[in-house]
C-alpha cells in the first residue's frame, strides 16, 4: 500500500475500539443501545459495477411498465373504462374455474402492483429521476377512482394484495412526494376491510374456517403487521398501529420463536421470512421491555433456525418454498428431487429486509454476512426480467443446475425484483451519532450530515473477486467520529486495514464490526485486504459428504460435466484463472474442473454440491 501525501500521524494516533463499546449512544428508556439509522435512498449511490447495472436495467425495465396495463384489474372490477393491452400471467382477472389452465391467467389479480410503484418510488428517490416520479404520481393519481369493495369479491389473496398496496402507496408518499397517498391508503384500507380475517391467522388456522376451496386458504395474513407498522409511523394515523398489533401471529409464531421453538419446518419458507420483519417492526415501534421484547426474540431465534438448519452454502433457503425438518436431511434429499431450490427475488428481499433490521437493532455483523451471501449468490445472478413479464423465479441447486424463467408471467418475484435491487444502497450502509457502519463491500458513495459537517465516504473495489477494497473520505472539516467496517466471520489471520498506508490492524477479530476512531480529514484512505480461504460446506449433517466449495462469501458452481466424485484435497485448492477473475479451476488427477459464481453462469448447465470421494 503507498503512503498517502499526508502522515498517517498527522492528527492524533487512531483508536481503535470494538463496536460493542461506542462511545455515545441514545437509549431506549429502559436503557438498551438504540437501533442504528438507515441511511436516506438519495443519500447513497451505486457505482459502476454488477449492482449499479443490475438497479439500472430494473429501474429501466419497471419505468416501461404500461400504466393502463397495471390499473386494468382494478378498474374493471370498479366499473370503469379499463384501456390498455391486458397483462395475462398472474396479474390479469380470470374467472374462477379457469385459474389452473395453461398460464394460470387470474392466480392473483393486481398483486404486485403495489410493489412495482414501491420500486419505483424508491428508484426515485435514488436517483431523482423526474420522469420516474412523474409516473409514480399518475399511477397514484389514477389508482384512487378504481378503488372499490368489488375488487375484493371472489379474491383469494385480499391480505397478500393489500398488503403490498400498502407499501406503494406509503413509499409513493415518502419517497417520491405523490399527492394525496395516505388518502389513498385509508381508503384502500375501507375497500378490503370487510374480506381480512380476524387477525394474523396461520394456513392451518385458514383452512379451518369456512372456504371455496383450498387456494382460499394461502393468504398471508400474518405478514401485515410490518407494513401496517411503517404506515403509523409515517403518520397515516393510529388506525394502523391497531391494525399491525392485530394481525401479530403471536399465538402460533412470536411467541415459540421467542421461546427457542422452532416452528419453522413445514410452512411456507419466503412469507414465514418475510413475516420476520413484522417482528422486528414490532420491536422498533412498540420499544423494548418485558412484552414487547419476545418480538426481539422472535425475529432472532427465527433468523438462527433460518441459517443455521435451514440454509444452502449459498445463503438460499426453502427448496419448494417450504421448510424442512432439522436432522430429516431433506435439504440434502432436495438435490435429487427439485430444480425449484430458492425463490429467489422474493427470498432475496425477505432476506435484506431481516437482515437489515438485526443489524440496525443488534449491530452484530453476521447479519451483514448472510445478507452478503445472498446478494453474490442468489439475487445478482437473477435472469433479468423479460418485456413480457416472465421472469426469474428458481434458483436451481440440484445435481444437474440450469437458469430458467418461470413458466407464468407476472408472479410475485416480478414485483420483489423491483424493490430488493432498489434497496441495494440503504443495505450498504448505516450510521448512528459515533459514525458510519459499511455493512457491503459494493463500488458506492455514502453522504452522511452530521454536526455541521458533510462527509462522504467513496468505496471503490472488485470485491469479491478482488479481495480489497478501499474507501476514500472526504469532509468540509477536520472531524472526529468513527468507521465500522464489517469484519466477516470467514476472514483469516492475514486480513489486514490501513489508513493512508499505514497498517493499523492485522488479523481483525472475525464476525464483529471493527471501528476506525479518529481525526479525519479529506483525503483520508481506508484500505482493507481480506484474507481469503476456501471451505467446504456441506448440504447438510445428513450428506457430511454433499459439499460445496465456498471461497469467503461465494459459492462456486462447477460449470459442464460434473466428476461422480472429487478429492476433498482437489476442492480446497480451487484457484482464480487470474487475478480478479470470475473464473475458477482446479487441477485434478483426471483433468480441470471449471467452476464459476452464480451471477457469471449464463446458459450452461451447472452443478453446487459435488461428492466427496470416501
Amino acid at each position: 500500500m503507498t503512503p498517502s501525501r499526508r502522515s498517517f500521524l498527522k492528527y492524533s494516533t487512531a483508536t481503535l475500539v470494538a463496536a460493542s463499546l461506542a462511545r455515545t449512544r441514545s437509549l431506549f428508556a429502559d436503557g438498551e443501545s438504540k437501533p442504528l439509522a438507515e441511511f436516506k435512498y438519495g443519500d447513497v449511490e451505486l457505482l459502476e459495477g454488477p449492482l449499479r447495472h443490475q438497479f439500472d436495467t430494473n429501474h429501466e425495465v419497471y419505468a416501461s411498465l404500461d400504466e393502463d396495463s397495471l390499473l386494468q384489474p382494478f378498474r374493471q372490477r370498479a366499473g370503469l373504462p379499463a384501456p390498455g393491452p391486458e397483462m395475462g400471467g398472474w396479474y390479469s382477472w380470470a374467472p374462477l374455474e379457469d385459474i389452473d389452465k395453461p398460464g394460470n391467467n387470474g392466480f392473483a389479480p393486481g398483486h404486485s402492483f403495489g410493489q412495482y410503484l414501491s420500486g419505483l418510488s424508491r428508484d426515485y428517490a435514488a436517483t431523482g429521476n423526474k420522469a420516474t416520479q412523474a409516473k409514480v404520481h399518475r399511477l397514484v393519481k389514477n389508482f384512487a377512482p378504481a378503488i372499490s369493495p368489488h375488487f375484493w369479491d371472489d379474491n383469494r389473496f385480499p391480505a397478500y394484495t393489500y398488503d403490498k398496496i400498502s407499501i406503494g402507496l406509503l413509499d409513493a408518499h415518502q419517497f417520491a412526494g405523490a399527492p394525496h397517498a395516505l388518502k389513498i391508503l385509508d381508503q384502500a384500507l375501507d375497500s378490503v376491510q370487510a374480506h381480512l380475517p380476524p387477525g394474523g391467522i396461520s394456513r392451518d388456522e385458514q383452512y379451518n374456517r369456512p372456504h371455496k376451496s383450498d387456494s382460499f386458504c394461502w393468504d398471508e395474513p400474518y405478514t401485515l403487521g410490518e407494513n401496517a407498522f411503517i404506515a403509523y409511523q409515517r403518520g397515516a394515523g393510529q388506525r394502523y398501529r391497531d391494525l399491525a398489533i392485530r394481525f401479530l401471529p403471536n399465538s402460533w409464531y412470536f411467541n415459540p420463536l421467542a421461546a427457542g421453538e422452532n416452528v419453522l419446518p413445514g410452512k411456507h419458507a419466503y412469507s414465514h421470512v418475510n413475516c420476520m420483519s413484522s417482528a422486528a417492526q414490532a420491536y422498533l415501534v412498540l420499544g423494548p421491555g418485558v412484552e414487547n421484547d419476545k418480538y426481539r426474540r422472535a425475529a432472532v431465534n427465527g433468523f438462527d433456525f433460518l441459517s443455521k438448519t435451514q440454509s444452502f452454502a449459498t445463503g438460499g433457503w426453502g427448496p419448494d418454498e417450504s421448510f424442512r425438518t432439522p436432522g430429516s436431511g431433506e435439504v440434502g434429499q432436495s438435490l435429487t428431487k427439485t430444480h425449484s431450490s430458492f425463490e429467489t427475488p422474493c427470498g432475496s428481499y425477505a432476506h435484506f429486509k431481516i437482515t437489515r433490521y438485526l443489524t440496525r437493532i443488534t449491530r452484530d455483523g453476521r447479519y451483514g454476512d448472510s445478507m452478503e451471501r445472498v446478494l453474490y449468490n442468489c439475487i445478482l445472478g437473477a435472469l433479468p426480467r423479460a418485456r413480457d413479464g416472465h421472469g426469474f423465479y428458481y434458483s436451481d441447486y440440484s445435481n444437474d443446475g440450469a437458469k430458467f424463467y418461470h413458466p407464468y408471467k407476472w408472479h410475485c418475484c416480478t414485483g420483489t425484483f423491483a424493490q430488493v435491487t432498489a434497496d441495494y444502497g440503504i443495505s450498504s450502509y448505516f450510521h448512528d451519532p459515533d459514525g458510519i457502519y459499511v455493512n457491503l463491500y459494493v463500488p458506492s458513495r455514502v453522504k452522511w450530515s452530521r454536526m455541521g459537517d458533510r462527509i462522504v465516504l467513496t468505496q471503490r473495489t472488485r470485491y469479491p473477486d478482488h479481495p480489497s477494497t478501499q474507501i476514500e473520505v472526504t469532509t468540509l472539516k477536520t472531524s472526529v467520529f468513527r468507521v465500522f467496517l464489517r469484519i466477516p466471520a470467514w476472514s483469516g489471520p492475514k486480513t489486514t486495514i490501513a489508513v493512508n498506508g499505514q497498517r493499523l490492524v492485522s488479523g481483525p477479530e472475525p464476525g464483529k464490526f471493527l471501528a476506525l476512531d479518529r481525526t479525519w480529514d479529506t483525503g483520508d484512505r481506508i484500505e482493507v485486504e481480506f484474507d481469503i480461504h476456501t471451505t467446504l460446506e456441506p448440504v447438510d449433517a445428513q450428506h457430511p459428504r454433499v459439499v460445496a466449495p465456498v471461497h469467503g462469501p461465494l459459492a462456486l458452481f462447477t460449470t459442464g460435466e460434473a466428476p461422480a466424485s472429487v478429492r476433498k484435497q482437489d476442492l480446497q485448492s480451487i484457484t482464480q484463472v487470474a487475478s480478479g477473475s470470475s473464473d475458477w479451476q482446479s487441477k485434478t488427477d483426471t483433468g480441470t474442473l471449471a467452476l464459476k459464481p452464480f451471477p457469471s453462469i449464463q446458459n450452461e448447465h451447472y452443478r453446487l454440491y459435488l461428492n466427496l470421494e470416501s
